[in-house]
């Protein structure tokens, strides 16, 4: 919690183990700050990681905040290194049907019927899952197993945003998406995306644009447990920028 004197800034996945915290409390007297302020504060405080502080986002009341941005003191903030490019919710359950919960962070195994159950409508024609399990292979290196953590309820509350945004662009369309967190062992589901829509297309091109943004911006973080060692896996298609649009998802026209 944040406390009278001190700022508070949370830490996930590789950074939090760089600096062997979950979270900082800088005694800075400024009531506010930039962004880059602290970033710049931080990487002078830690210079053996300022390549990994350079590269991070904050996050801001559970949103993400760009560098020009000012945060208070008193607000929830979160630094988040680039993303995975991967509670009491029962993705298996009936509380999430009940609920018409279709936007899930979970520690329990994912089930594709009861994801795919949350867009199901009987006007849509199609309906897709994408399922994404962990591999045992990768440019020849075997894999023991994955370890996804999550900035849980930003991370749900990106995943709905997502819903929304083809909602936008492929009008007619539900989404629901379901993340497992924790150890994810080989072949094993870590990721189940379920699209409808009345036809076809719409559906196909709604679930490949749910999986890159999800890559993009959710807060989901996975690192490769390998024979020799581990790894923290990020974003891995360019500069990292939750923020940004992705170019060539116009939608359908109506």
């Amino acid at each position: 919690m944040t406390t009278t004197n001190n700022w508070h800034i949370s830490l996930f996945a590789g950074l939090a183990e760089r600096l062997s915290t979950r979270s900082l409390q800088p005694s800075w007297e400024e009531p506010q700050l930039t962004v880059r302020q602290i970033k710049d504060r931080l990487m002078k405080q830690f210079p053996e990681q300022a390549d990994l502080l350079s590269l991070c986002f904050m996050a801001q009341n559970q949103s993400y905040a760009d560098d020009e941005a000012v945060v208070l003191k008193d607000d929830e903030l979160a630094l988040l290194p680039p993303v995975s490019g991967g509670s009491d919710v029962d993705v298996t359950g009936e509380r999430s049907r009940k609920e018409g919960k279709r936007f899930l962070i979970t520690e329990e195994k994912l089930d594709i019927d009861s994801v795919v159950a949350q867009i199901s409508h009987p006007d849509h024609g199609a309906a897709l899952a994408f399922v994404g399990t962990t591999r045992e292979w990768t440019r020849g290196q075997r894999t023991i197993t994955l370890q996804y953590e999550a900035y849980i309820p930003m991370a749900e509350s990106a995943m709905e945003q997502i819903g929304e945004e083809i909602a936008r662009k492929w009008p007619c369309t539900l989404c629901a998406i379901a993340h497992r967190i924790g150890t994810v062992g080989i072949n094993e589901i870590s990721v189940v995306i379920a699209v409808s829509s009345p036809h076809r297309a719409e559906s196909y091109e709604a679930s490949r644009y749910a999986i890159e943004r999800l890559k993009q911006k959710v807060p989901i973080w996975k690192k490769e447990v390998y024979e020799d060692g581990t790894e923290w896996k990020g974003h891995q298609l360019g500069p990292w920028n939750p923020m940004a649009e992705i170019d060539g998802f116009g939608g359908s026209a109506k």
